[in-house]
């Protein structure tokens, strides 16, 4: 399956790597480190480097417990990042963002994606997309980001979140958002428990009956902390095995904080599969 970001046609049957640029004081992995835009621009250009297809640069923290920021504050920490990794460098620059004052801006400054954690809920959002004409990943969230882990319930997670991005890729294709422009998102760690993350993500090739490449973001997580024990700077190899998982269950797009040792792992699987 061919898709079309910003003028560039990626091939996603294939697996690529997203790598993550939070350009935001408090994000749970790597808040404050790259926050301007020369620092950011630089991170971007290693990123891009060790193998990154897609740069996601977000300027609203989503962790758990996380506070919203303003629209205009968010404009501040992203436009200026998104214009410049646009115009420097040969990547699809994507753009973590619920706001559709940021998706309108990202896209004229050349943002060739949009990320959306909210699945286009806010007001305005999916018709914003829609003129724009560029993909858009839909995510699942249950709550939202200040409470969504207080207590995540489910009957069924992997039938819930099924049926959510479902209603939400109905409501963005009325909107005006063409089918072949959509992408998903099942959402791990965004009101979920460790045992819903793990139904997920053991279940995650029968999301493609939904019709749309996955994007998969599981790096550094929580869950992977409550597996191993290990701090946030120590999840590497889980967020390696978690990653090559997903490569193998069929995700388009892997995002992720180490570029280049994940781009290594998706490698190895590309190789396998095309062995088989």
């Amino acid at each position: 399956m061919k898709m079309y970001f910003a003028g560039r046609e990626l091939d996603m049957s294939r697996c690529h790597v997203m790598g993550i640029l939070n350009v935001t004081p408090d994000s749970f992995s790597d808040g404050g480190r790259f926050n301007r835009p020369g620092v950011a621009l630089r991170r971007a250009r290693q990123m891009l480097a060790d193998g990154a297809t897609f740069i996601d640069i977000g300027g609203e923290s989503t962790r758990p417990g996380a506070a919203p920021v303003s629209v205009q504050e968010e404009l501040d920490r992203v436009c200026p990042v998104v214009e410049a990794v646009a115009r420097e460098l040969d990547a699809v620059v994507s753009v973590d963002t619920s706001a559709p004052e940021v998706m309108a801006e990202a896209a004229k400054l050349g943002a060739g994606l949009i990320n959306d954690v909210r699945g286009l809920q806010r007001e305005g959002a999916a018709e914003v997309v829609a003129r724009a004409a560029i993909p858009v990943c839909i995510m699942h969230i249950q709550g939202e980001p200040d409470t969504m882990q207080d207590c995540p319930e489910y009957r069924n997670v992997r039938r819930e979140v099924s049926s959510f991005l479902s209603a939400r890729v109905r409501v963005a294709e009325m909107a005006g958002v063409r089918p072949e422009n959509i992408l998903l998102d099942p959402g791990f760690g965004f009101g979920k428990s460790l045992e819903h993350n793990l139904q997920l993500l053991a279940s995650l090739e029968q999301m493609h009956i939904l019709g749309h490449p996955l994007l998969i973001g599981v790096s550094r997580k929580s869950m992977l902390g409550h597996i191993t024990g290990r701090d946030v700077n120590e999840r590497l190899p889980a967020s390696l095995a978690a990653a090559t998982i997903s490569a193998m269950k069929g995700a388009s797009i892997i995002r992720v904080h180490d570029v280049r040792e994940t781009v290594d792992a998706v490698r190895v699987v590309t190789a396998v599969k095309e062995a088989g």
